[in-house]
């Protein structure tokens, strides 16, 4: 199109909302990006499996009370209003991540996934013509250790940088080892 500005666009696939040292450290990865393009971020928080919640309810109370049966427990909660509730939490979610964005100086758009994340990510690279992916996580050891997380699977589907960041600890912390991420494993 005439007069359009061309973007550098990056998708972000983040496993909850970012907070405001989330945002500022995304947003500094581009700051001296060497074009005339624009940055854009298209966020990416996948919703919650309502059934692995309900699963996973479910045996945290089989755990702590040998006495409460499954169908009794199963029988007090509702899979329609657990969905609504996941689906609700990543909006808002995504929301909380566009504000921080954009408070940090970012053009920034998204929406929730509800396909597996890494399928989503290799699709939106390629609607958007994407450039990198940012891959915002906790700390996952066991899954990262067996190369089994996000970055992993997204590093061999990709054809882009794709760069993991913990969520809510500074690129500074990550690489010195002074935050909860995992350097040694």
């Amino acid at each position: 199109m005439a007069g359009t500005e061309p973007t550098y666009d990056v998708v972000l696939l983040a496993e909850q909302a970012l907070s405001e040292v989330d945002a500022r450290e995304v947003v500094s990865l581009h700051e001296e990006l060497e074009t005339d393009q624009q940055v854009v971020y298209h966020v990416l928080i996948p919703v919650e499996d309502a059934a692995a919640r309900v699963e996973a309810t479910l045996g945290t109370l089989g755990a702590g009370e040998p006495l409460v049966a499954p169908a009794l427990a199963m029988s007090d909660l509702d899979i329609a209003e657990v969905r609504k509730e996941c689906v609700q939490r990543s909006n808002e979610a995504l929301q909380t991540s566009l504000t921080k964005l954009r408070a940090a100086g970012a053009e920034a758009q998204g929406h929730t996934v509800e396909e597996p994340p890494v399928t989503a990510l290799a699709k939106t690279i390629t609607e958007v013509d994407g450039r990198e992916a940012i891959i915002l996580t906790r700390p996952h050891l066991v899954a990262e250790f067996f190369h089994l997380d996000w970055t992993s699977k997204a590093r061999r589907k990709l054809e882009v940088p794709v760069l993991h960041l913990l969520e809510h600890e500074s690129i500074v912390e990550q690489s010195a080892g002074a935050g909860e991420g995992a350097t040694g494993v």
